[in-house]
């Protein structure tokens, strides 16, 4: 590998993410209604429009993270963003990595010394049995190739769903 690759994760549609802010608004001018027409709104209420509140935050703090993952493939290692974290592996330092399964796709967790770093291979989310969107890395099984031969790492396990890679 001569150069630096750049890979960045598909997004979700942000639908969810309009209609938990839309849900809240509304969940907030009930709220408003009610204080301006009984001073006390019911605590129902206001545990409703907070939670409503505090899960239009998560979801696009969520989106905020896809759109600015990346993940750098470099001669020397390999480098994960997401706007939160930033992580930076020698291909040495890997010591494990794990391949799992979950009910959306497989999901990849690479250990290295004192740093790790998970991320997605490409999966599609399906509603009533029609694709809505994909997630993940389209690449995803290319960078998993990769990071396993440039780290130096092969198969040691496999239960399940999930594939466990280290030194020989």
């Amino acid at each position: 590998m001569e150069t630096a690759q750049v890979f960045r994760p598909t997004t979700i549609p942000r639908t969810g993410e309009r209609n938990a802010w839309i849900l809240s608004g509304f969940a907030i001018v009930i709220e408003v209604l009610m204080i301006w027409r009984f001073s006390t709104p019911p605590a129902w209420i206001t545990i409703l429009t907070v939670f409503l509140l505090l899960s239009a935050t998560l979801i696009s703090l969520s989106n905020w993270v896809d759109r600015k993952t990346t993940l750098i493939l470099q001669p020397d290692g390999v480098e994960y963003r997401n706007g939160l974290r930033n992580v930076h592996l020698q291909w040495d330092q890997i010591e494990k990595v794990r391949v799992a399964g979950d009910r959306w796709g497989q999901r990849v967790h690479v250990w290295g010394m004192g740093a790790n770093f998970n991320f997605r291979l490409l999966s599609e989310v399906e509603y009533q049995g029609k694709v809505r969107g994909q997630m993940g890395f389209p690449e995803g099984e290319t960078i998993l190739k990769k990071i396993l031969k440039s780290s130096g790492l092969s198969l040691t396990k496999t239960d399940d769903q999930d594939r466990y890679y280290a030194r020989p």
